[in-house]
């Protein structure tokens, strides 16, 4: 099964964000995360509604990120948050998702998003990447510390490529995090297959 969670990120798309992420969902990622921060709570919304049915079709889950009031909105039970806004939630909020994940940046967010109630992490940025110019890459250490300090699945984020996927998993990694790729890729089967075959080299 795959283990490859996708980031959207409509404004790297050149053709229709909808029916790009038609084609993701057909090929079975883990999950597409619906992350378009910059719209209003009623645009994210309108947007979810669309994607989480596209998802459905295919038989893939649809996690929403940032907008808890939307999800609500939506009854939807699978959501994405920074730190910051998790630590925001009631646990009666929190428990209403039966997935429930957050962006983490050291050892120390990584447990208190388990203590929090995650069902996972993303942790990064571990590579050098073109959306965090400027910024090194944690590197491989850092994602090993992590996937050390939690027991709930760590999926790595920040310019994973089919050719680092092996050393990433090999670090503790439950699966990888992609997002320009995905979002630009001629192919979104062939993109995520290429992941799917480098993983075995582990």
């Amino acid at each position: 099964m795959s283990e490859v969670l996708i980031i959207t990120n409509r404004t790297l798309c050149r053709d229709n964000f909808l029916v790009r992420l038609e084609q993701l969902a057909k090929a079975q990622p883990k999950a597409i995360v619906l992350r378009e921060k910059d719209l209003s709570e009623q645009e994210y919304m309108a947007l979810a509604k669309e994607v989480i049915e596209i998802c459905e079709v295919h038989g893939t889950t649809c996690i929403l990120h940032s907008f808890v009031q939307a999800a609500k909105a939506l009854q939807h039970d699978a959501m994405h948050l920074p730190l910051p806004v998790l630590r925001t939630l009631t646990a009666e909020d929190r428990k209403r998702f039966s997935i429930l994940g957050a962006s983490c940046h050291s050892t120390e967010d990584a447990k208190e998003a388990e203590r929090l109630g995650c069902t996972y992490i993303t942790a990064g940025h571990v590579f050098d990447t073109d959306c965090k110019k400027g910024l090194p890459g944690r590197g491989l250490g850092f994602l090993r510390n992590v996937c050390r300090s939690v027991s709930i699945p760590v999926y790595a984020i920040g310019g994973i490529t089919p050719e680092n996927t092996a050393d990433v998993l090999h670090a503790g990694a439950k699966g990888i995090c992609v997002m320009s790729g995905a979002m630009t890729c001629a192919e979104p089967s062939t993109y995520l297959a290429a992941f799917e075959e480098k993983k075995h080299e582990v």
